[in-house]
C-alpha cells in the first residue's frame, strides 16, 4: 500500500525570502527533501482570494509578481512549473456539487512559487493553484481540505502558504530584529496547542477568542490555507512545526505538517 504524503502549511512572510537563504528557507529546502518529489502539488495560497472557488488549469501557468516596492532581481524571478489538467479536474470532482471554474488566466503567486522555489528548485512537479472564497466562512475552508484529503493517498503534496499571524499595520520595517508582540506570541501558542490537541474547533471560531485573535489575523486570507491543510488531518495523525519563529514583531513564520514525511 502505497503512503499518504503529509499536508503542509508554511508561512512565507516576506517575499524577498524567494531570494534569501535564511534559518527559515534552509528547513523549507530540507522539507522538500524529506517528503520527497510529489506527483503534482495542490497549492493554497493567501494570495488568490476572490469570490468563488476555482483552481487553474493552464498547461504552464505563469509566474505572478504580485507585490511592489521590491528589488528589480525579485521580479526577474520565474518558477516554470507546469500546470496539471489532471488534477485540476480531480479536485473539480472531489469537490462535487460545489461549482468549480477553470481559470487558465491565473498562475503562480508569489504565495507559492516563493515557497516552492525553495522545496523543488527545479520547478519539475506540476503545480495546481486553488482559490480560496473569500464570500465564506472559516468552517467551509476547512470542510474543503476534508473533501481533498483523498489526494495525499494519490502522491499530491496538498501545500497551504499564509501566515498564522498576519498583521501588516504592526509590522517591524527598520533593519533591526524585533520582539513579537505579546499578543502574537499568546495567540500562536494558543493555535498550536488547539492543533496538537486535536480539535479543529477552536481554529475555525476564532474570531471568539478576542483581541488576541483579531491583532493576529485582521483579515483572513492569510490565515485560511491553514485550515484546508488541517481539514486533510485523519484521525489520531500528528502535527508538527518544523519551522518556527515571527518576523517583524507580527508575522508568524510557523509551519505547520499533518502526517510524518517519511
Amino acid at each position: 500500500m502505497s503512503r499518504s504524503l503529509p499536508a503542509l502549511f508554511v508561512g512565507h512572510g516576506n517575499p524577498m525570502n524567494a531570494m534569501f537563504r535564511n534559518d527559515w528557507t534552509k528547513v523549507w529546502r530540507s522539507l522538500g527533501e524529506q517528503i520527497g518529489k510529489p506527483r503534482a502539488i495542490l497549492a493554497i495560497s493567501a494570495h488568490w482570494y476572490a469570490p468563488g472557488t476555482a483552481v487553474t488549469s493552464a498547461p504552464s501557468p505563469r509566474t505572478i509578481h504580485d507585490f511592489g516596492g521590491f528589488p528589480e532581481e525579485l521580479y526577474a524571478v520565474q518558477y516554470p512549473a507546469p500546470g496539471d489538467l489532471e488534477l485540476a479536474r480531480r479536485t473539480q470532482a472531489l469537490l462535487a456539487p460545489l461549482p468549480v471554474e477553470m481559470d487558465a488566466s491565473w498562475g503562480l503567486d508569489h504565495g507559492t512559487w516563493s515557497v516552492l522555489r525553495h522545496m523543488y528548485p527545479d520547478a519539475d512537479v506540476p503545480v495546481v493553484q486553488l482559490r480560496i472564497d473569500e464570500t465564506r466562512e472559516a468552517a467551509f475552508h476547512h470542510d474543503l481540505g476534508r473533501q481533498l484529503a483523498e489526494l495525499r493517498a494519490e502522491n499530491v503534496l496538498i501545500f497551504g502558504s499564509g501566515n498564522l499571524v498576519h498583521n501588516l499595520h504592526t509590522y517591524s520595517w527598520g533593519r533591526h530584529p524585533a520582539a513579537p508582540f505579546d499578543w502574537a506570541v499568546r495567540f500562536e501558542t494558543r493555535a498550536k496547542e488547539w492543533m496538537l490537541a486535536g480539535d479543529p474547533a477552536p481554529l475555525i471560531d476564532y474570531e471568539d477568542y478576542g483581541r488576541d485573535a483579531m491583532l493576529s489575523i485582521p483579515t483572513p486570507e492569510h490565515y485560511l490555507p491553514l485550515l484546508y491543510v488541517l481539514g486533510t488531518r485523519g484521525p489520531g495523525e500528528p502535527v508538527s512545526f518544523p519551522v518556527e519563529g515571527v518576523d517583524g514583531g507580527s508575522i508568524s513564520m510557523l509551519a505547520v505538517q499533518v502526517g510524518a514525511a517519511g
